[in-house]
């Protein structure tokens, strides 16, 4: 049986660097690279091309991340919360895929207008 790959979509390089602008790094370790839709056997890469930031958290102990939504939802499969880890503190133990339950325990801030962005189907890893 094959490994199991994550997919998903990078961000667009550009779109980072403007993002990066708009909503600085809070914490040291700067992700902000890439969507995760899932991870599975057999599945092929995803076709959409474009999301908008709607939102974002920072929980005060480590990590922020910004939320998307892709086809107008903010819902991953797993019910999850599709989103962007920004930055986050290695050095206090933080990781990216903490995102989650940073989200499922706190929620976001939703933006006042949504941000366009570029996204690149993917196999993440």
């Amino acid at each position: 049986m094959p490994e199991p790959r994550t997919i998903g979509w990078l961000l667009d390089e550009v779109d980072r660097a403007a993002l990066i602008a708009r909503f600085p790094p809070v914490w040291p370790d700067v992700i902000a690279h890439h969507v995760t839709l899932k991870s599975a056997t057999d599945q092929p890469l995803p076709t959409e091309t474009a999301g908008q930031v709607v939102g974002q958290v920072n929980d005060g102990e480590g990590l922020q991340a910004l939320v998307v939504a892709i086809h107008g939802t903010t819902d991953r499969p797993d019910g999850s919360t599709y989103h962007i880890t920004w930055s986050l503190d290695k050095a206090r133990g933080r990781e990216a895929k903490q995102s989650n339950d940073v989200l499922r325990e706190r929620g976001f801030d939703r933006l006042d207008a949504p941000i366009p962005i570029r996204l690149t189907p993917s196999e993440l890893s």
